[in-house]
């Protein structure tokens, strides 16, 4: 394949990617074959948008004292509602789960990848160590977004209670991802652009970097933090704060360094049996402010969002009025 990444005319990637499915190894399982240039299914068209090269301040919340401090508080939800209204991402440091439960869930996803493909094959839970502790940090991870919606709720100037009261934290979805080294970073990405389709979303990320932000038109880079968690607005947040908050694209690098390992964790109730009716919340709309989107089910837009696939444009639209 030449240096370049040119696809043939005639290239059958449907096949390609069958066969890559079928194969059940994942990327993982390329590397471990040997595989010294990327494949051409993975081949990505270079992005518009240029990456910043100014380093950018992005938003790092101190959650230390949100519960009996209430002037630490009000700081807090202030810096909540800017970085929500703005960037749509923020880092919380201090947020109460401990540095062990943190570790402890990277390593056994760390340990689940990088097990014989037969294991993974058959045994998805085998290693009963990483069940044991994605499970705690579930738990904890749904603390922490109790914490997060109050202050999302208080931000926007309702009842610190009102978005869990609409259920946004009701449903709960852990995806683990495992990027391992890239022998042609600059011809592939580990995730394409994209925002994500849920309420909100916890990220859990190693040092090895390449998640990105797209802002004002540049990509940035979001840094590691030892022991930080990455929060980011989703779409149907986007929804019902009537564009208030942003849901706004990110994507990961691919890098020549590894592996990233990361855990996203993704509010929705999609695999829930849910008919309820979501649309801009009342209590923000106004003559000045009508709603700018039309009601719908989380299955109904996860469904829309799905059927297009991830092509660098939003969901959103669609919904609109």
């Amino acid at each position: 394949m030449p240096a370049t990444g040119k696809v043939p005319e005639d290239y059958d990637r449907a096949s390609e990617l069958k066969a890559f499915d079928e194969s059940k190894a994942g990327v993982k399982g390329l590397v471990d074959s040997g595989v010294s240039m990327v494949p051409r299914m993975f081949i990505r068209p270079p992005d518009k948008s240029e990456t910043s090269n100014v380093r950018f301040n992005f938003p790092v919340i101190d959650l230390h004292g949100m519960e009996d401090d209430p002037i630490r508080r009000k700081q807090m939800v202030e810096a909540v509602r800017e970085a929500s209204e703005t960037l749509g991402f923020f880092t919380v440091v201090n947020h109460g789960i401990p540095e062990t439960v943190l570790e402890e869930t990277m390593d056994g996803t760390r340990r689940f990848y990088e097990q014989d493909n037969e294991v993974k094959k058959e045994f998805y839970t085998r290693d009963q160590t990483r069940e044991d502790i994605l499970m705690e940090y579930k738990e904890e991870i749904m603390r922490l977004g109790h914490k997060l919606l109050e202050l999302m709720s208080e931000a926007l100037g309702l009842n610190r209670n009102h978005l869990k009261d609409m259920d946004c934290a009701e449903g709960l979805a852990m995806v683990c991802h495992y990027y391992p080294a890239c022998p042609q970073p600059e011809l592939t990405m580990g995730i394409t652009n994209h925002s994500d389709n849920d309420f909100l979303t916890i990220l859990l990320q190693n040092q090895i970097g390449g998640l990105q932000v797209l802002h004002q038109d540049q990509w940035v880079d979001v840094l590691p933090m030892p022991g930080a968690l990455v929060i980011n607005i989703g779409d149907l947040m986007q929804l019902i704060t009537n564009d208030r908050f942003k849901s706004v694209e990110h994507r990961v690098l691919a890098n020549q360094r590894g592996p990233r390992v990361s855990v996203a964790c993704f509010f929705s109730t999609f695999h829930l049996p849910s008919s309820k009716i979501y649309e801009p919340i009342k209590e923000l709309l106004s003559e000045e402010n009508p709603p700018k989107y039309r009601g719908t089910t989380v299955r109904d837009y996860v469904m829309y969002n799905r059927s297009k696939g991830l092509d660098g444009t939003s969901a959103l639209p669609h919904f609109m009025l």
